[in-house]
């Protein structure tokens, strides 16, 4: 069945952590037959629901594919299956609100910034050996992180967050390592931990971040890294607040060997302040891409960290990419002198829609999340049935799925997209989808 391979672990995660980094290895090849959920628990001393559990998040991720008393088997093209594949496709008249990206009428034109970026390149085109970052931009970003109250350190640019990320935990870790995510969480951070060789160890929230008590439990589990999502949590809009942060910081001070990572992700369409959990450690870093607020085309990411963290990013960067074009860097530096976003106007206009969403849900007795950002956060009993009941009331949403590991059944609503008028009409396709669900936790 397995051959030689021999699936671990004791929790679900691990579970199905196990599975994927054979399919990964090749040691399981598509088409492999999985043990029965009873034979696997026996073997590994768990309950069986344990391992039904981790066989639900391996199908929900595409990894395997089960066909009633014929069991469940590697799919065909398991390791080309990142979350995102489970979006669905929108048929014509449908309203899609599954989408993250933001709202165009929101992003500036790039014409004048990019007009004004190939004028400056001409006066003086980059050649190898310069320094990776534009001093002017650098100048720029530390001031920035100095006003939010983010420690002083070096800066290095990555290409987009998720390569900044990627960059820090291989500056520190090695295959095999545990990784403590946010669950529910960032779909492609969910996928790239796994992809590096490292182990998940989920870690619940809430409307103000991680919780306290699922931060001590996976550091006590052993993590050697934390990921933390500052502002505009995707998919739940969670924000840390002062004071859970101060609460973080101060677990997080017993371990001072564990590298803490943390994504601003809400920089400049948020009006909630940032309120950093970074410098209590060690080793740290701090992201800020311009995507949400510029246009996720701009692929850049303004990374800070301490010093030996950023030597070794802009080490290993130095023998792959070099630097992050300095086109897209003088362009930013443009957008950001000349005020070509209106953060305050970009936040109100995210925070009316997803307030009046979350709102109308509360009203009409569905429990939802959305402190800050553009989504929001639903908890459901049966997140196939929703999804299938919106869609036929015409509306696409993201099944909670493509976020989670352990936590709850939910979905996704996201608002860039949404247009007042709408509110009310999704409110109610919503309710009458759900049955209300209660509590105020993902997990």
């Amino acid at each position: 069945m397995l051959g030689e391979y021999r699936i671990e672990g004791r929790r679900a995660s691990d579970i199905a952590a196990s599975v994927e980094a054979g399919v990964a290895s090749g040691a399981l090849v598509p088409g492999t037959l999985l043990p029965p959920m009873r034979e696997l628990a026996g073997a590994l001393g768990v309950n069986p629901n344990t391992v039904a559990a981790a066989y639900r998040t391996l199908r929900e991720r595409g990894v395997i594919e089960t066909d009633g008393r014929r069991g469940s088997r590697v799919r065909s093209r398991p390791a080309t299956t990142p979350r995102d594949a489970m979006r669905m496709e929108v048929p014509p008249g449908m309203r899609d609100v599954q989408e993250g990206n933001p709202d165009v009428s929101l992003l500036p034109s790039l014409d004048a910034p990019l007009a004004a970026a190939a004028r400056r390149y001409a006066a003086e085109p980059t050649l190898y050996g310069q320094e990776p970052v534009v001093p002017e931009l650098e100048r720029l970003a530390r001031a920035d992180f100095g006003a939010a109250g983010v420690p002083a350190g070096p800066v290095a640019l990555t290409s987009g967050a998720l390569d900044g990320i990627e960059r820090v935990l291989s500056a520190h870790l090695r295959p095999g390592d545990a990784v403590a995510v946010e669950d529910p969480g960032w779909g492609s951070m969910l996928d790239l931990v796994p992809a590096l060789g490292l182990r998940v160890l989920p870690m619940a929230l809430d409307d103000e971040g991680p919780r306290v008590e699922a931060l001590e439990r996976v550091l006590a589990d052993g993590a050697r890294a934390v990921v933390v999502t500052a502002r505009a949590q995707n998919p739940t809009g969670a924000a840390v607040s002062a004071a859970r942060a101060r609460e973080l910081r101060a677990v997080l001070a017993r371990y001072p060997q564990v590298l803490l990572i943390e994504d601003d992700h809400g920089h400049g369409i948020v009006d909630v302040p940032l309120h950093p959990l970074v410098g209590v450690t060690r080793h740290w870093a701090l992201s800020r891409s311009t995507a949400k607020a510029y246009g996720p085309d701009l692929r850049l990411a303004v990374l800070t960290g301490d010093e030996v963290t950023m030597d070794r990013v802009r080490g290993r960067q130095r023998l792959g990419p070099g630097w992050v074009s300095r086109l897209l860097q003088y362009t930013v530096v443009e957008l950001w002198k000349s005020g070509a976003v209106d953060h305050a106007a970009v936040a109100r206009s995210y925070g009316e829609r997803r307030d009046a969403l979350v709102a109308a849900l509360r009203e009409r007795g569905v429990p939802a999340h959305g402190r800050s950002g553009m989504n929001v956060w639903v908890p459901v009993a049966d997140e196939t049935a929703v999804v299938a009941r919106l869609l036929a009331a015409g509306w696409v949403v993201a099944p909670g799925g493509r976020f989670r590991l352990e936590s709850p059944p939910a979905v996704r609503l996201s608002v860039s997209r949404l247009q007042p008028a709408q509110v009310v009409e999704l409110a109610d396709a919503l309710a009458a989808a759900v049955r209300p669900s209660p509590g105020s936790r993902f997990g």
